[in-house]
């Protein structure tokens, strides 16, 4: 046991601690090769040029605007979706669920080539809804499987009794699914804004250069041979997800059921 615990975390450290580190060490020193031998010499000219990116804060802005509206509709139609094909029969379900896991298997690429003269059609191209709409094509799937699963584990006989005592279904999906859910929620909404923030060929495609996301900001900044501007570029681009999570948290401690609501009963 305490062999695996161990290579828990010298797994843990290797992957993801020390990329991290490395990562901050490089946004404030000059261009360094660990093999040659040179020392480090420290500079923030990395974050002024990227602190003077005129695009920067508008392009963060509507990436948080579109991730979030991104997030509430996967939900929506994640916990949806699960909850019927966890727990309701029909005839081709397998088809329907092997077809919401389309996007996964065929390149979005192809898919959003198709849906963008859909978009162009019904005036949707270029603009801030069909960038959001587009997003979900990579997410919707992850989401639905994600809480079909979660539903899968609960069981329907605890939602069934809940019914049977009365429960409204607001009530139930409030009392009793939401904090049963709480686990996959979280790993939903993580997943879904770092995906969401990542798209850049579909949101230069169905945005046509009038929707900036950090992702078209950023990727330029991949040519450019100063490796402590990727790398200050690199900790902005994973700040916001954390931050949004921290934020989705604070939320999550507003509902009605949370123990410091439940003192004053």
């Amino acid at each position: 046991m305490k062999r695996n615990k161990w290579v828990f975390f010298i797994l843990t450290f290797t992957f993801s601690i020390f990329p991290v580190l490395f990562l901050l060490v490089k946004s404030v020193t000059e261009n360094f090769q660990l093999s040659d031998g040179t020392k480090l010499r420290f500079t923030l000219d990395g974050w002024g040029v990227l602190l003077s990116e005129n695009q920067l804060a508008e392009a963060t802005w509507t990436s948080i605007g579109i991730g979030f509206v991104v997030v509430l509709l996967n939900l929506w139609v994640g916990i949806t979706g699960g909850r019927v094909l966890a727990f309701e029969s029909f005839r081709g379900k397998s088809a329907v669920e092997t077809a919401i896991l389309f996007p996964l298997i065929i390149p979005v690429l192809a898919i959003t080539l198709g849906i963008h003269l859909v978009f162009i059609r019904i005036g949707l191209a270029d603009t801030w809804y069909g960038v959001v709409l587009i997003h979900l094509v990579p997410t919707i799937p992850y989401t639905i499987r994600i809480m079909r699963n979660s539903y899968v584990t609960i069981g329907h006989d605890m939602l069934e009794q809940a019914k049977t005592l009365g429960g409204s279904g607001l009530a139930r999906f409030i009392s009793i699914e939401v904090p049963l859910l709480k686990p996959a929620i979280r790993s939903a909404v993580f997943l879904i804004f770092v995906i969401s923030l990542s798209q850049y060929v579909v949101t230069t495609i169905i945005g046509g250069g009038n929707v900036v996301t950090l992702a078209l900001v950023y990727f330029p900044f991949l040519q450019s041979a100063n490796s402590a501007i990727i790398a200050a570029f690199s900790i902005w681009f994973a700040v916001i997800p954390l931050l949004f999570y921290l934020v989705f948290e604070l939320l999550l401690t507003l509902l009605p059921y949370q123990k410091r609501w439940r003192t004053h009963e």
